[in-house]
């Protein structure tokens, strides 16, 4: 995932942020609400103000299933723990930042295939029935989007030996990673 925060980072620069305001690996950490801290994979902090937000996720098989789970537990909470922070004023006077979702799964048949769904109780949303994991994904980013718990989205796939090479695809064109780095590059413009 390092090659795409590199991306991130470049666009932020080329937008006039300076890099002395660009936060990776080091100084990553900003305050929750339900927790202490929480790191994310790129920061960008500028004269006590809190512009940009990215977390970079991936999935590899096999276990689709657990990690699924798990994966969009994590961001929903990480999304609900920054925006209940910024409410209470934990980022001084920020504006509200960019707030990214970066994800990238592996493109093999089991993330291609049907999954089966359990109703013992109550139809769950006919978008899941016989979805596979990557269509899971996709409509998951999608959400984060659409209900304002992330500013942008980017959702890509590649096969396990083409992904070490920079190849991969955009299964949608709402979350592409030109989508996700105009959105990125908008908000920062009203910064410099």
């Amino acid at each position: 995932m390092d090659g795409f925060i590199d991306v991130f980072t470049d666009l932020v620069i080329a937008a006039g942020i300076p890099t002395a305001c660009i936060h990776r690996r080091k100084d990553v950490e900003l305050p929750g609400f339900f927790r202490p801290t929480k790191e994310w994979d790129l920061l960008v902090v500028r004269k006590n103000t809190l512009l940009v937000a990215i977390e970079a996720k991936s999935q590899v098989g096999p276990s689709f299933g657990n990690n699924f789970n798990n994966r969009t537990e994590e961001a929903m909470g990480s999304a609900l723990d920054l925006w209940t922070a910024y409410r209470e004023h934990a980022y001084l006077a920020s504006p509200q930042p960019f707030l990214g979702y970066f994800f990238m799964l592996e493109d093999c048949d089991a993330s291609n295939n049907p999954v089966k769904v359990r109703e013992p109780h109550f139809k769950v949303f006919p978008e899941f029935v016989g979805a596979s994991y990557r269509r899971r994904y996709e409509l998951f980013c999608r959400k984060l989007v659409l209900e304002r718990h992330y500013t942008a989205s980017a959702f890509i796939t590649s096969t396990a030996g083409a992904g070490s090479k920079g190849v991969f695809a955009e299964p949608a064109d709402d979350l592409s990673m030109d989508r996700f780095a105009r959105t990125l590059v908008g908000h920062l413009a009203a910064f410099v």
